[in-house]
């Protein structure tokens, strides 16, 4: 029997039950979908089936609504082997950037409290040292403070105070706006330029004016350890301890898990909520993301210095050697960002979508590239999207 005469069977068979023609279509456009997206399921499978990862779960969304969801593979294989769930809780590394740190001083800007052209110095005195008064806020956000990539790991060091000397001491690597330079040092210090203008610790503000009112209830900073069961566990750290609601960063674990470049864990669910938030907002919908919509789309257009060709938005990744993830089909209105843990998101305004990546593939000592993987499965899935 052909595959459509099959379908015509079932659906015979479905009316003649009582089913009514609504729920034919639905079925009918669930199997539609199923197909589309089957070179998505492809492709998870493969990376898990040749060591990429351990385990890979995939969302995508379109039009308002979650079009199709992926799980496969494990959550744990060390000490013993747990299945992946929709509900596994990540470590987000880097995607804290642009979700929370970024949008905190984005809704600090829309106050009237900071100005994206004045010098972070301004915020933190201590800042000024070693060459660095010229650097702005804007210049934070987008990556051209000329500042290098991290805090010196070379020596034990520990706590928020030492990160804040060392980040004082630093030295700019290049010229303040001269070029694109990916640094958690910018981010570190926006941490800190959230805490001394809101007067509070960086995990609360971004619990009571980000997580709560977007209802991500999964998401937060240094989780309990009793969720701990829930939590994909990273890699082995330099004492032989598996990091499982641990963050991974060791920059951020030196400062206590919470900081302005890593220190978010949330899953698939709280994801989802954060992205389709932002996408209706953009829209006009009605939506609960804590941003005005012209404060927002300002996040997500390039804002870097005039007549510079690496593309950066206000936290976000527009067009650089970052941006892989878009895939070869979304627009390049999209913009996203990744997460070395193995997470990234991908979101395009003009396609209302976007793709939600999150893996575990660290785990257990030290992982394989998902590079492709990422931007393999945006394509496939921007594809699919277009046979909707």
């Amino acid at each position: 029997m052909r595959r459509n005469d099959a379908g015509a069977v079932f659906s015979r068979r479905l009316l003649l039950k009582g089913g009514s023609a609504s729920a034919l279509l639905s079925m009918e456009g669930c199997a539609t979908r199923a197909t589309s997206f089957a070179p998505v399921d492809r492709l998870a499978r493969d990376a898990v089936a040749s060591g990429q990862t351990p385990g890979v779960v995939v969302a995508i969304g379109h039009r308002g609504r979650i079009v199709h969801r992926f799980v496969h593979g494990d959550r744990a294989r060390v000490p013993h082997v747990e299945g992946m769930s929709w509900g596994t809780r990540f470590d987000m590394a880097s995607l804290t950037k642009p979700t929370m740190t970024a949008l905190a001083i984005m809704q600090l800007e829309e106050e009237g409290l900071v100005s994206l052209e004045d010098r972070a110095a301004r915020y933190l005195p201590e800042f000024a040292l070693c060459g660095k008064t010229a650097i702005t806020l804007r210049m934070l956000l987008t990556h051209y403070s000329g500042l290098p990539p991290d805090l010196p790991l070379d020596r034990p060091w520990q706590g928020r105070d030492e990160a804040v000397r060392l980040m004082a001491e630093t030295r700019p690597s290049q010229a303040p706006g001269e070029g694109f330079l990916y640094s958690d040092i910018n981010y570190i210090a926006l941490g800190f330029i959230v805490e001394r203008v809101s007067g509070r610790a960086l995990a609360s503000c971004v619990r009571s004016r980000i997580l709560v009112p977007l209802g991500m209830t999964e998401s937060g900073y240094c989780p309990d350890p009793a969720l701990r069961p829930r939590i994909a566990p990273t890699q082995f750290d330099g004492s032989g301890l598996m990091l499982r609601g641990i963050v991974h960063d060791p920059t951020a674990r030196r400062m206590g898990g919470v900081a302005g470049h890593a220190g978010l864990f949330s899953d698939a669910h709280d994801m989802t909520t954060y992205a389709q938030a932002l996408l209706d907002r953009l829209a006009g919908r009605e939506s609960r993301f804590p941003l005005r919509r012209e404060t927002l789309a300002r996040m997500i257009v390039p804002q870097q210095p005039r007549g510079k060709a690496a593309l950066r938005g206000l936290g976000w990744d527009i067009d650089t050697h970052y941006s892989s993830a878009r895939g070869k089909v979304f627009s390049r209105m999209s913009f996203g960002h990744t997460g070395f843990t193995g997470t990234s998101l991908w979101i395009d305004p003009a396609s209302d979508s976007y793709v939600l990546i999150l893996t575990n593939r660290v785990h257990p000592r030290g992982g394989h590239s998902v590079v492709a993987l990422r931007r393999d499965v945006a394509t496939q899935a921007a594809l699919a999207l277009r046979r909707l």
